[in-house]
C-alpha cells in the first residue's frame, strides 16, 4: 500500500498535462519496484538493509570532521573579511631598519589595563598575520604550559618559539615587552641569559611571564617612587654599608664577620661575604665598594689550595655570587673564577650512584662524605643544579650540567617519596633515599623543592619531569602537611613524621611563599597564590609575635583553640641566625601583587634588625634568643648572607 497522494500535488496534475503523464509514470515505477522488492530472498533484503545501516553509521562517524572542515572554510571566509578591512601583515621594512610589529586583531581592551602600562617593555617580534582560532572558554583557567592548553598566558609552543599575545585592532605601534626572566638567584636578566636545555643546542626564548597577580591598580599604574620610599631605600643602602664597614675594618678577605670582639672566623677560606655580597654591591649601587671588592677577587682569591669545602655551601655561596655578578656586570674576571671553581668542584660527582659527597677538596681534586656517615642530604644534592647548568650556558661545556641533571634524574625515579615529598637523606653509594619516613620543608629538604620550579623556569619550561615533581608535591605539601593554628588560623606548614604530624616550622620554611607566587607568575595554578598569601602572613606573624619583632630559628605551633599566640617558642630553638628566607618571599611577593603592605613588613622587619643586632662599630650580629629583647644575647657572627637582605628589601 502506498500513502494516499497529497491533494496539493493532486491539483497540480489535474491543472498539468505534462505533470500528469509524470505522475503516472512514476506510480508505475514504484509499483514496480515493490515487485521487485518482494520477488528477493529474506537474505538479499536483510543483507540490502544491512548495507544501508551500515552506510547510515559511517556517514554519523564522518560528519564531526566534515563540519570542521566547513567551519574551517567559514573561518578562512570571516579572516579574509577581516582583512579586507584593513588587518593586513605589515611589509617588509626597508633595509637597515627594525621590522615594526604586526597589528593584529585582539578581542578586549589591552591598552586600558594599568598593568600592562606599567610593565617595562621587550622587543616585539614580527610574526604574519594568523586567522584568529576559535577557543573553548574556560572558566579561570590556569595551569603550566604543558598541562594547561588553553590558558590565556604567553607560553613557548611546541616550536620553540614564544606565543605572541595578539594586540588590540587598530591600536598604534607598542614599545618593547617585558624581556626578562627570573634568574636563579631571584634577580631579572635578560631573557637571552637563560641556560638552555643543551650548551649545543639554539638558544631558546624565554616565554613571557605572566602579569602580577591581583595587583592595585594604583599601585601598578604608576611606577614613581615616593619620599617615603626614597628614605627607606637609603636606609636599607645605609644598614648595607654599616654590615659592609664591619667586614672590611675586620674581617676582610675572610669568610666572616665577628662583629663584637672585631674579628674573623674561617670556613673554607674563600671569602665568602665579600662574594656573597658583590651582586647586592652592584644592585645598590655601592660602586666604591664594588670595585675594591672586585680587586680583590682579581688578586687575592685562589682555590688553589688544601682545603676540604662542602659542595652546596661553596655551590650557592661563591659559585653562585660569581656567576650571578658576572650576570650584572658583565665582568669576565667573575666568569673566569667561576669556571675555576666549578671544575675543582667536579670530583664529589665521582660516586658509585653519581650522588654527589658533600665534601671536596679543591687543591687535591678529591671528595668523600661526612665522616660519621655515607649519606648526602637531599636538599645538598638537588640544590646545585642552577649554577652548575649556568657554568655549562656560559662555558658551553656541557660536563656541568651533565652531572646535575643525572642527579635530578635519579631523584625523580626513586621510591619512597609521599606523594611527592622526598625523604631528608640519600645514600652516595646505592643512590637510594635513606632514614625514609620523615617528611619537612625544613632543614635538609627545603630547597630541593625550590630548585625544581627555578630550574623549569631556567630551562625554558621544557623539562616536564621537573614540572612534575614541582606540582606533586605541592600537592602533597597541602594533603599532609598544610594545618591551622588554634589561635588565630594562621596556615602552617608542619613536619610528618612516621605518618604523625608535627606542628614544627623551620624559618627556612618560609621560602615556600615566594616560591609559590614564582610559579603563579609562571603559569601554575592559581590556587597556588592562596596558599602563598597564607604562608606569608604566617611567616610574618613569626617575626611579629616575638618581644624582638624577629623570628626564631624553629617555630612550634598552637593547634588547639582559644586565645593566645600562635607561635611557641621552645629554648633551644629561639635563636635568629639572620636568614633571608621571609624576607626574600616578602620580595616575590610585594614585585608580583603589588600589595604595599609586603614592603612594609619587610621595612619593620629590617628596624628591627636595627634595633636589636646592629652592633655599633660595624656589622650585624646573630642572637640567641627573639623573646628577650633586653638580653637578646649576641652570637658574634654575622653570616654571609645576610647581606644578601638589603638587595630584596629594598
Amino acid at each position: 500500500m502506498y500513502p494516499p497522494p497529497r491533494k496539493d500535488f493532486i491539483a497540480l496534475t489535474l491543472s498539468d498535462p505534462h505533470s500528469r503523464d509524470a505522475y503516472n509514470n512514476g506510480k508505475h515505477r514504484r509499483r514496480s519496484c515493490w515487485r521487485k522488492w518482494k520477488q528477493l530472498s529474506r537474505l538479499q533484503r536483510s543483507l540490502i538493509l544491512f548495507l544501508l545501516i551500515l552506510l547510515l553509521v559511517v556517514g554519523l562517524l564522518f560528519y564531526p570532521s566534515m563540519s570542521e572542515q566547513w567551519r574551517g572554510w567559514s573561518d578562512k571566509e570571516e579572516w579574509l573579511e577581516l582583512n579586507d578591512r584593513g588587518f593586513k601583515a605589515e611589509p617588509s621594512p626597508a633595509p637597515g631598519r627594525a621590522p615594526a610589529p604586526v597589528v593584529q586583531p585582539h578581542l578586549g581592551d589591552a591598552a586600558a589595563d594599568p598593568v600592562a602600562l606599567a610593565k617595562p617593555r621587550e622587543p616585539r617580534i614580527p610574526v604574519l598575520a594568523k586567522p584568529p582560532a576559535k577557543r573553548k572558554t574556560s572558566l579561570n583557567k590556569r595551569g603550566p604550559p604543558s598541562l594547561q592548553k588553553e590558558a590565556n598566558v604567553s607560553r613557548l609552543n611546541g616550536g620553540g618559539k614564544p606565543d605572541v599575545a595578539p594586540q588590540e585592532a587598530g591600536e598604534e605601534e607598542e614599545e618593547d615587552q617585558d624581556k626578562t626572566i627570573v634568574s636563579w638567584r631571584g634577580a631579572m636578566i635578560e631573557a637571552d641569559r637563560a641556560t638552555e636545555p643543551s650548551p649545543s643546542a639554539a638558544p631558546k626564548e624565554a616565554a613571557a611571564p605572566l602579569p602580577p597577580i591581583n595587583p592595585t591598580a594604583a599601585a601598578a599604574a604608576t611606577l614613581e617612587v615616593s619620599s617615603r620610599n626614597v628614605s627607606r631605600l637609603e636606609a636599607v643602602c645605609d644598614a648595607f654599608r654599616h654590615a659592609w664597614k664591619g667586614y672590611k675594618d675586620y674581617a676582610w678577605g675572610h669568610d666572616e664577620l665577628k662583629p663584637i670582639s672585631k674579628s674573623y672566623s674561617e670556613w673554607f677560606g674563600l671569602g665568602l661575604t665579600l662574594v656573597d655580597s658583590l651582586d647586592t654591591m652592584w644592585i645598590l649601587g655601592l660602586k666604591e665598594e664594588f670595585a675594591e671588592a672586585k680587586s680583590w677577587v682579581e688578586n687575592e682569591l685562589s682555590f688553589d689550595k688544601n682545603v676540604d669545602v662542602n659542595l652546596f655551601e661553596t655551590t650557592i655561596r661563591v659559585l653562585g655570587g660569581l656567576l650571578s655578578t658576572y650576570h650584572l656586570s658583565g665582568e669576565p674576571v667573575f666568569l673566569e673564577k667561576a669556571k675555576d671553581l666549578g671544575s675543582r668542584l667536579m670530583p664529589a660527582f665521582k660516586t658509585p650512584s653519581k650522588i654527589p659527597y658533600s665534601d671536596v677538596n679543591i687543591g687535591k681534586g678529591t671528595a668523600h662524605p661526612p665522616r660519621w656517615t655515607s649519606d648526602s642530604t637531599v636538599a645538598e644534592v638537588t640544590s646545585i643544579q642552577l649554577e652548575f647548568r649556568e657554568l655549562s650556558h656560559l662555558t658551553q661545556d656541557p660536563q656541568y650540567q651533565d652531572v646535575v641533571n643525572e642527579v635530578s634524574k635519579l631523584v625523580h625515579q626513586l621510591p619512597g617519596k609521599h606523594d611527592g615529598l622526598v625523604p631528608m637523606f640519600i645514600n652516595t653509594n646505592s643512590g637510594q633515599f635513606s632514614h625514609k619516613g620523615v617528611f619537612t620543608l625544613g632543614a635538609r629538604a627545603d630547597s630541593y623543592y625550590e630548585y625544581l620550579l627555578k630550574q623549569w623556569i631556567q630551562g625554558g619550561k621544557t623539562e616536564d619531569h621537573l614540572l612534575e615533581d614541582y606540582l606533586q608535591a605541592i600537592e602533597g605539601v597541602k594533603k599532609h602537611l598544610v594545618r591551622q593554628t588554634g589561635p588565630s588560623r594562621l596556615t602552617i606548614v608542619g613536619e610528618l613524621s612516621h605518618y604523625r604530624f608535627s606542628a614544627k616550622m623551620d624559618h627556612l620554611v618560609c621560602f615556600l611563599p615566594g616560591t609559590l607566587a614564582l610559579g603563579v607568575h609562571n603559569g601554575l595554578p592559581g590556587d597556588h597564590m592562596d596558599l602563598a598569601v597564607q604562608l606569608m602572613e604566617t611567616c610574618y606573624q613569626m617575626y611579629k609575635q616575638m618581644e624582638t619583632g624577629l623570628s626564631p630559628e624553629i617555630a612550634h605551633f598552637s593547634l588547639q583553640g582559644g586565645a593566645g599566640q600562635d607561635v611557641v617558642v621552645k629554648p633551644a630553638d629561639g635563636h635568629n641566625l639572620l636568614r633571608p628566607e621571609t624576607v626574600e618571599s616578602l620580595f616575590y611577593m610585594y614585585r608580583f601583587t603589588k600589595n604595599a603592605k609586603y614592603r612594609d613588613w619587610g621595612w619593620d622587619i629590617l628596624q628591627s634588625f636595627n634595633k636589636y643586632t646592629k652592633v655599633p662599630n660595624g656589622g650585624y650580629t646573630s642572637i640567641s634568643n627573639v623573646r628577650d629583647p633586653a638580653n637578646p644575647g649576641p652570637r658574634d657572627k654575622m653570616e654571609s648572607f645576610f647581606l644578601g637582605i638589603p638587595s630584596q628589601v629594598g
